[in-house]
């Protein structure tokens, strides 16, 4: 099959190496009754190893062309379902059809955080497995304290467990990027810090603080929420966090700490108003 050049608008880097595909494949650890949902299968060369792999794979592809071409590819593969669109448009949940499912993809390095979070979505996947620029990957599994550490990594890690399970050199994808990928594994968390329910806001919060990451916490907290120095130190006394560390030395435990504690005084000034918004919401 003739496929058109690579459109670098798409951030296209294809995947050819076969032994860096099988790596891929198997640190989804699938056992044949998974259904996998593969985010970005462009030509098609990790479909063509989970397919055999997977009970059912759901390609969800952005470039028109290519997913017409893996539609007429598999056109007699009942296990291969081809969805054209934005993966960002898209419940990975729904397209799986399951609450149980898996996630794998070659994610275009410019729109690398964005798939992250949202793949982060709940439901999420019980596991999933993305190629990634490895500056990324890094930034995702670092630890408080690290120069990369920063909101992706406290993001991720409230909820799961990332680990970089290979590096993948330039050589391997057709055209070559100019920088290392990286196979990074995100499984369940034995002990997420926050909920479902907590988790837009955590997040757009853990955003703002190391968008001010340069100064201390006590003055952070001022910053980000708008509130005065008597109830920033209370929120930083409850959380048992130090008001003078800054947000990067911060465990994604301390952050969820600092969210509740704040969250927990705004609920009990709502109690009893008439308009106060419903919990949860």
């Amino acid at each position: 099959m003739t496929y058109s050049p690579p459109r670098k608008r798409l951030g296209q880097h294809f995947l050819t190496d076969r032994h860096a595909l099988a790596r891929i494949a198997d640190a989804l650890a699938l056992s044949g009754t998974e259904t996998v949902v593969e985010i970005g299968p462009g030509r098609g060369a990790l479909t063509e190893v989970l397919v055999p792999r997977a009970a059912r794979v759901v390609a969800i592809e952005l470039d028109r062309a290519l997913a017409a071409a893996l539609r007429e590819r598999y056109a007699d593969e009942p296990r291969l379902t081809v969805i054209e669109g934005d993966v960002l448009d898209v419940s990975l949940a729904e397209a799986a059809g399951s609450l149980d499912y898996i996630v794998a993809g070659n994610i275009p390095y410019y729109i690398t955080t964005p798939i992250l979070f949202h793949a982060l979505r709940s439901p999420r996947a019980s596991r999933a497995v993305f190629l990634v620029q490895r500056e990324v990957a890094e930034r995702v599994a670092a630890g408080p304290g690290s120069k990369v550490y920063g909101a992706l990594s406290v993001n991720v890690q409230a909820v799961a467990h990332p680990e970089i399970v290979g590096i993948v050199p330039p050589r391997a994808f057709t055209p070559p990027p100019t920088v290392e990928s990286a196979i990074l594994r995100i499984g369940p968390s034995p002990a997420p810090v926050i909920t479902d329910s907590e988790q837009p806001g955590f997040s757009e919060f853990v955003i703002a603080t190391f968008g001010a990451r340069r100064k201390q916490m006590r003055r952070v907290l001022r910053t980000v929420w708008g509130i005065g120095a008597e109830e920033a130190e209370r929120v930083l006394a409850a959380a048992g966090v130090r008001p003078d560390v800054r947000p990067e030395v911060l465990t994604p435990a301390q952050f969820a700490a600092l969210w509740r504690a704040k969250a927990g005084r705004a609920g009990r000034e709502d109690v009893g108003r008439k308009d106060a918004a419903p919990t949860g919401s």
